[in-house]
Formats: C-alpha cells, sequence, structure tokens
C-alpha cells in the first residue's frame, strides 16, 4: 500500500479550503495598524505607540471548555467564537485594557471547512464590536487525537492600557460600593456540571424547550459570553472604578477576592439582583448547596465593580448612558479579602 499524508488522516486540501473560507472574516477585523497580508508566519501589528505616554501591554489567553460539547450537540459554531472573544475582552478589561489584536487556534481531529468558517465568523464579529483585530491563528488536524466532530478552541488576547490607568488600585478604602453587571447567561463556565444537570440528571435534550427557560436546553447553554467593554469603556477612561473582577471559573468566591488588597473583604446581599432561571433549575435539579453555586457560576451577575461612593452619581449616569443598569451589590468592609454574603 502507498501511503500519503491524506490516507494518514490529514487533508491538506481541506485545510487550504478553510483557511480560504475565513480569510474575508480577517479581512473584515483588519484596521490601519495591521501590515502585511493574511497567511504569513506571524501577524504583523504597528503599535500605536503615539497614542500612549507610557503604555502596558497586557495579554491573556483562554478557552471556552467543555461548552464546547454543547455545540457539537447543536451543530451550531459560530456562538463559541463569540464566547472566546468577549472572554478573552473581559479578562485583560479587569486591568483597564483596551484591546489590540486577537489570536485563535482550531485542534480537530478532521477539518471540515464549513464549521472552522462558522467558528471564524464568530470570532471575527466580536473582534469588530471590541475594535480588535483577529490577527491570525493555527488550525491543526490531528486524527486519532480529538474524536470524530470534535475541536478545541484557544485564543490568545493583546492589549494596552495607561499605566496610570491600570486597574485594579490600590487605594480600596472601607465602604468602597460593590456593584454587579448582569451576565447573559453561564458565560463560559460550570458547563461539566450544568451539562450533567439538564443531559443526564433532568434527561433532557439540547433541543427540548424549557418554559421555565423561554427556549430549548442546547440555546440556553449557548448563549454567547457577554463582552464588558462597551458599557465600561467610558468608566475606565475616567477613573470612576477602583477595580474590576471578572465572574468566571470561581464565581464571586475566588472572583471577587483577586483583586481585594489584604485588608479588605466584600459584603454582598444576595437578594440584591435578580438570579436568572437557568441557574435556580441547576441548584433545585442538582440539589447543588448555595456555596457551590457561589463558587462555580456567576449566578446572573459577570463583572463587579469597585466603586468609590462620591464616585456613584457619576458612575450611575455612565452606565445608565451605555445603557446599563448596574446592581448594588454591597460595600467593601475592614477583613481579611475574602466575600461575605448576607440577606
Amino acid at each position: 500500500m502507498e501511503w500519503s499524508y491524506e490516507k494518514a488522516g490529514v487533508n491538506i486540501d481541506a485545510g487550504n479550503e478553510a483557511a480560504q473560507r475565513i480569510r474575508r472574516h480577517l479581512q473584515a477585523t483588519r484596521n490601519l495598524l495591521v501590515r502585511g497580508g493574511e497567511g504569513g508566519f506571524g501577524g504583523l501589528f504597528a503599535f500605536p505607540a503615539g497614542d500612549y505616554k507610557k503604555p502596558v501591554l497586557v495579554a491573556s489567553t483562554d478557552g471556552v471548555g467543555t461548552k464546547l460539547k454543547v455545540a457539537f450537540a447543536m451543530n451550531k459554531h459560530d456562538t463559541v467564537g463569540r464566547d472566546l472573544v468577549n472572554h478573552c475582552v473581559n479578562d485583560i478589561l479587569v486591568q483597564g485594557a483596551v484591546p489590540l489584536f486577537f489570536l485563535d487556534y482550531i485542534g480537530t481531529g478532521k477539518v471540515e471547512p464549513a464549521v472552522i468558517e462558522e467558528i471564524v465568523s464568530g470570532m471575527a464579529a466580536a473582534c469588530r464590536e471590541a475594535g480588535c483585530v483577529l490577527l491570525g491563528g493555527e488550525t491543526a488536524e490531528m486524527p486519532g487525537f480529538y474524536q470524530e466532530g470534535e475541536y478545541d478552541l484557544v485564543g490568545t488576547i493583546v492589549g494596552v492600557v495607561e499605566e496610570e490607568k491600570l486597574l485594579p488600585k490600590a487605594e480600596m478604602a472601607e465602604g468602597d460600593l460593590v456593584y454587579g453587571l448582569a451576565s447573559s447567561g453561564l458565560h463560559t463556565n460550570g458547563y461539566t456540571l450544568a451539562r450533567r444537570i439538564f443531559f443526564e440528571v433532568l434527561q433532557k435534550q439540547p433541543g427540548a424547550y424549557m418554559p421555565e427557560l423561554g427556549r430549548s436546553v442546547g440555546e440556553e447553554l449557548l448563549i454567547p459570553h457577554r463582552s464588558y467593554l462597551p458599557v465600561l469603556r467610558e468608566v475606565i477612561h475616567y477613573g470612576l472604578v477602583k477595580g474590576l473582577a471578572h465572574l468566571t471559573g470561581g464565581g464571586f468566591v475566588d472572583n471577587i477576592p483577586r483583586i481585594l488588597p489584604e485588608n479588605r473583604r466584600a459584603v454582598v446581599k444576595k437578594d440584591s439582583w435578580p438570579v436568572p432561571p437557568v441557574f435556580q433549575i441547576i441548584q433545585e435539579a442538582g440539589k447543588i448547596p448555595e456555596t457551590e453555586m457561589y463558587r462555580t457560576f456567576n449566578m446572573g451577575i459577570g463583572m463587579i465593580c469597585i466603586v468609590d461612593p462620591e464616585e456613584e452619581d457619576e458612575f450611575k449616569k455612565k452606565m445608565e448612558a451605555a445603557g446599563e443598569e448596574p446592581y448594588r451589590l454591597g460595600y467593601l468592609e475592614k477583613g481579611d479579602k475574602a466575600v461575605v454574603f448576607c440577606s
């Protein structure tokens, strides 16, 4: 038998077709800082040095996790691309940074050009909304490594912040306010547990409609991770927040303390915002303790803002102008950095 790379499972022609399909999506995110064309060994980006006095680059890498399993089951792949970009945008936003460019990695057992294009179309749309360039990436075909019909998705983002505007600020005081911004759903965390509850405990199919959700299970679980850049850009620019916490893996319990000084803790009133039905369903069906819920899920709050009481009115005005209704969740007090819940 005469062997070839294709007979071994790698189809170079399919990879080339996928590259052709995604080119227009990459081109749609280009701006005047991009140098060169697509397809090079590295992406070229001219840093806007003249716009900053003391610029600090901020970089982050993340994935979508087992939310991808829902995308496979629903055969819907554009939303996970948005998830990836928006998650990364939020992760550098909490340090005050705005995104410059984004790179992706797609690993799969078999390159399906239409699927790759669908994934990248979602990434490109999210990049355009964030004013960020989808500069390049890698699609790796690895038969025998991934199960048929599955892929993994990873992204890296690079952004910039003026050094004097870096977050969090050190001077968080007793009495500073804790505000929360609504999530769009589970975002990209807790899916290993959520999938088990919906698909095993409740024995629901991904396409099963649930009146409590107002949509099918799969549609609920594929709601894209929300980007907070549009509503926080002005607030950050004018220095109206002392700190931001992106409620991802670890929920309230692990993420809020990451931005607190050693001598401050956050007091959060649990009934100060509406908890979406999806979290209530998961908790009741799985008999999950409340402490576990607040450490696994965002519970309807995707971003935490620490606000000086003297800046509260201006903060709320900027939020209202951006179309956002922030929830006042609590305050900071003296104590070891932690989150304390009250009724």
